[in-house]
């Protein structure tokens, strides 16, 4: 029992990797090509043989039923002028029938008005009786023709008139072989399949040349894109074979250019990261040691220090938050809590927590709402992005200077703009605010305890809304922020 399981077992494994082979081979881009060409060389060739073989038997019917029609009136014609039906037989007359049935290796009867058999090359059914359909047309003065191309033979009818009368007296009958015909359409058929079968032969040999020849540009880009991993090279594909390759090679180096800006940006990101955080720790050190080695420290010296201490562990812990504020929309940027909120009421509330903040400058905090607004957002990060944007239009003011906050929407987005008197932006920082730990003036921004992640995670909430941020500054003129995000979140 367990060796038949096993065996069993193996069959069905066996089995699987047949069907794996198989469905793969068939994905083969190379293989399609192959049965392709060989398809489109071969099954033409076949149907051609096919129509050929069927036009030149139908001619050939054609041309002998002709030939026996024509030879048929001329006998009739005879026949009528010598009056064989009511007169005496003619031993010419019946001479000639008889030729005409060894010459077409067929059989010729003659049917008088009675339907009786008056002549019969055969000498079978002479003096009997037949009635056909094809007798009874001749009869009524319609000669027939049909072909039996099972039984191999084309039987023609013709009608024997009455001279004087000009009505049938009589019907000529006769049926003739085919196998000639037959003969010469299997010649024929032998002769086309020898050049059907080199068209298949050459058609394979042409399939295969192809299917290497056209797939190798392919494989020079799975090599080109499998050697990425051993390193960036700008540029580094180059395959202008077809023009689906140059779009691939051109999407490739577009994709490498974008892995590479990504990979020097995380390891400045990464940099950056650590320069932050070792600041704050480098300094808390200095504090530290100063303490230590000093004895008999002040209690006013000692609270101090203290302060300074509390201050950069302060500073260390807002870097830790937006970084964490950072990674955290990262994870769940698939995952927004979208729901319709009151724009007007959700401004109104960031305003009123930072008010205290822009009254200790005197700056003044305006909200100017052109009309209710409604849109479907993720309340939390919507809030921290504009929270953002009105801390840093404050931070950044002059003392006794005004931050403008306005809402507006048309028929499918909604549009916030945040414009300050600050000390804006040069021209040259613009394109690099939004950058992560990007602070236009460094030491400026360690004043006020900016850790220049704000604006990226500002912008990172936008992004993730389908939105759109964009910046207007100038130095000593204000700085304006624009937000452009869809009433209808589309997933």
């Amino acid at each position: 029992m367990q060796n038949t399981s096993i065996q069993n077992g193996e069959l069905v494994i066996i089995s699987g990797v047949k069907k794996y082979l198989k469905w793969n081979i068939l994905k083969s881009l190379r293989v399609r090509i192959i049965l392709l060409v060989i398809l489109v060389g071969i099954v033409p060739a076949f149907v051609l043989r096919g129509v050929v073989l069927s036009s030149y038997e139908k001619r050939e019917v054609a041309m002998r039923t002709a030939e026996i029609q024509n030879q048929c009136t001329i006998l009739c014609n005879q026949l009528s002028d010598a009056n064989y039906l009511t007169g005496e037989t003619s031993e010419v007359l019946r001479s000639e029938l008889v030729q005409m049935s060894n010459i077409y290796s067929g059989r010729v009867m003659v049917i008088d008005h009675d339907f009786r058999i008056q002549e019969d090359t055969y000498d079978m059914d002479k003096g009997k009786t037949i009635v056909s359909e094809d007798v009874i047309r001749c009869f009524q003065g319609k000669g027939t023709s049909n072909y039996d191309a099972k039984n191999r033979y084309i039987e023609v009818t013709s009608p024997i008139l009455d001279k004087g009368a000009e009505k049938s007296v009589g019907v000529m009958l006769i049926s003739v072989s085919t196998d000639m015909i037959v003969d010469s359409v299997h010649e024929l058929d032998e002769r086309i399949l020898i050049v059907c079968l080199t068209i298949g032969i050459v058609a394979v040999i042409l399939a295969f040349s192809a299917g290497f020849v056209m797939v190798r540009p392919f494989q020079r880009i799975s090599r080109s894109i499998a050697a990425v991993t051993e390193g960036y090279d700008a540029d580094y594909l180059h395959e202008q074979t077809y023009t689906e390759t140059m779009l691939i090679s051109d999407a490739f180096n577009k994709m490498l250019g974008r892995m590479k800006v990504l990979d020097d940006s995380r390891n400045e990101f990464v940099s950056n990261v650590s320069h932050e955080l070792k600041t704050p720790l480098t300094s808390m050190k200095v504090l530290a040691d100063s303490l230590l080695i000093q004895k008999d420290v002040p209690a006013e010296l000692y609270k101090e220090f203290m302060g300074d201490l509390s201050e950069e562990i302060e500073r260390e812990n807002k870097i830790i938050n937006d970084l964490l504020s950072l990674v955290k929309m990262d994870k769940t940027a698939n995952t927004l809590n979208i729901k319709s909120e009151n724009m007007n009421v959700l401004i109104e509330k960031i305003l009123k927590r930072l008010r205290p903040i822009a009254a200790t400058r005197n700056i003044e905090l305006v909200l100017e709402s052109f009309r209710p607004v409604t849109a479907e957002i993720d309340e939390m990060k919507m809030s921290l992005a504009l929270t953002n944007l009105v801390e840093n239009a404050i931070k950044y003011n002059k003392d006794d200077g005004w931050v403008h906050v306005s809402l507006n929407a048309d028929h499918k987005n909604c549009y916030i703009e945040v414009a300050d008197s600050g000390i804006g932006i040069p021209e040259g920082a613009i394109e690099h605010v939004f950058e992560r730990f990007y602070r236009v003036d460094k030491s400026h921004s360690r004043e006020i305890g900016g850790t220049g992640l704000g604006l990226a995670i500002a912008r990172s909430a936008v992004v993730m809304h389908r939105g759109a941020v964009r910046v207007y500054s100038q130095v000593d003129a204000g700085t304006t922020f624009t937000v452009r995000i869809p009433l209808t979140y589309v997933s």
